[in-house]
């Protein structure tokens, strides 16, 4: 499950990242037989978007809609294979749903009224304290909140201080990477707060969803907004689909960004501890992607449309990039030239050669029949075993959330592949053949070898690039006796005129 964003402006590149480091799981999962519900969707009810929609004279209604299905159109850019898009605004699941959530939380007597003043950051939809903010500012958008003064319902957090700890603590409920976990039993160590969970209806201006037996209140939206990942799978509106696909599941994990870890990691949990509902098993955290050493925003001018860039450079060079480039930890500067120059150099020079010259070599020397393939070939011992080892590596480095070592096990078997061309010389064997009355076997193993490599490579790209690995698999037959008409697998991209 991914989180899911405030539709206050058009999609960026940094919210693409996440969609496809969560689609890559999916897809992975899928593969190696598992039975994979794939989450996404929208945060509506946020303040920011009524502000959005006030300044374009629309109705929250309208603007929440359409910004909604931007993100939604990303399925085709970004080639994603999620299986639910939940609206929080709109989707007749939700809010009842988070009712049965608040209710659950209600009897267990964790909410109860309060009058506060605190520091209100609008574009978070968080409280500050003084000492979190940096030079007056919010830590995360650099804007100074608003002192907000107003009687509300506030949640028990710290009843559950202990229990969180123990759990974080023992992976039960693991925090990836490690670095995000230490952050998070740091958090709760130094004391939980209790935290509003209502707003005004005044302050609201009437949008979101109201608090059951309150009419003068709205639930806080982050509160509303967690709920949508057991709302969309069935909680309040299908207890046996919920049941199958939450409570009774082998796992359930969320990918946010690092700067929602309080609210996924602390609060969540909580309020599932509270309503008696089981918790995620597992919390990875990415990293952001940057544009010039900033953070991405609408504010800065930076927010390149993801859709934008698949279309100019094509969706494999925009995903491959996210997965080849982006560091586990810390912050990975997003440009147009570095992604040019990843796509020409691992899918143009290096996997997409080797698919070229093996079809284009079938074609030539074989008329196209792939050869039987030979069980003795010493000269390609290197590239046998970068193709053996290469399903546990994705395997143990996805489990690890370490996309960028996962993909290198594919490139791995295409540096390897080509090694192997420009040391067997297959045109110097085909010459034999000919000019020497050469027993063909020798060429038919070392074709068959990378017809055998390039159907590999296609296997093991389905969950990085879905399309291009049917491309791959089409051009060496699909498992039949003959190879395709060679076609350039991948497009040699120019870089961008400054």
């Amino acid at each position: 499950m991914t989180a899911i964003p405030y539709v206050n402006g058009r999609p960026h590149v940094g919210h693409a990242l996440e969609l496809v480091e969560t689609d890559v799981l999916a897809r992975h999962r899928r593969q190696r037989g598992d039975e994979v519900r794939f989450q996404t969707g929208t945060d509506d009810n946020a303040l920011k978007n009524v502000q959005g929609a006030e300044a374009e004279g629309i109705s929250p209604q309208e603007y929440v809609a359409r910004v909604a299905d931007r993100f939604l159109t990303l399925r085709a850019s970004l080639d994603l294979s999620f299986d639910d898009f939940i609206k929080t605004s709109s989707d007749p699941r939700h809010t009842p749903g988070v009712h049965r959530l608040w209710n659950a939380c209600a009897e267990q007597g964790d909410f109860y009224r309060k009058s506060y003043s605190g520091l209100y950051c609008v574009g978070c939809e968080t409280f500050y304290t003084d000492d979190e903010l940096v030079a007056g500012r919010c830590p995360e958008h650099g804007t100074v909140p608003d002192l907000v003064e107003e009687t509300n319902w506030f949640f028990r957090l710290s009843r559950y201080q202990e229990q969180l700890h123990d759990l974080i603590s023992s992976d039960t409920l693991r925090i990836e990477p490690a670095s995000r976990k230490r952050e998070v039993l740091s958090f709760i160590e130094s004391g939980l707060e209790d935290f509003s969970a209502s707003r005004s209806m005044a302050r609201a201006r009437g949008w979101g969803v109201p608090v059951p037996g309150d009419p003068d209140q709205v639930i806080y939206v982050w509160f509303d907004a967690l709920g949508n990942y057991i709302t969309a799978p069935g909680y309040g509106a299908d207890d046996a689909k919920f049941r199958y696909w939450w409570q009774e599941s082998d796992a359930r994990v969320h990918v946010i960004g690092k700067g929602i870890i309080r609210f996924h990691a602390v609060y969540w949990p909580a309020m599932l501890l509270s309503a008696g509902v089981r918790l995620p098993d597992t919390i990875f955290v990415h990293e952001y992607l940057t544009a010039g050493g900033q953070k991405i925003s609408k504010s800065a001018g930076n927010a390149d449309d993801p859709a934008d860039i698949a279309t100019t450079y094509g969706t494999e060079a925009l995903r491959w990039w996210m997965l080849r480039d982006v560091a586990r930890a810390g912050d990975t500067d997003y440009t147009a030239e570095r992604l040019v120059a990843r796509s020409n150099e691992d899918l143009a020079n290096n996997l997409g050669n080797l698919v070229n010259r093996t079809v284009s070599m079938v074609n030539r020397y074989r008329d196209g029949v792939i050869p039987a393939a030979a069980l003795d070939n010493p000269a390609a011992d290197a590239l046998r075993l970068a193709r053996s080892e290469a399903t546990a590596r994705i395997d143990q480095s996805l489990a690890d959330f370490d996309f960028r070592r996962a993909v290198e096990a594919v490139t791995r078997i295409g540096d390897e592949g080509n090694r192997y061309v420009e040391a067997v010389r297959p045109w110097e064997l085909a010459k034999a053949e000919r000019t020497a009355n050469a027993e063909p076997t020798a060429l038919d193993t070392v074709l068959a070898e990378l017809v055998a490599t390039c159907h590999d490579i296609a296997e093991h790209l389905q969950p990085f690039l879905p399309t291009a690995a049917d491309r791959i698999a089409a051009q060496c037959g699909n498992g039949g006796p003959k190879v395709a008409q060679p076609t350039p697998v991948f497009p040699r991209l120019e870089p961008p005129r400054i």
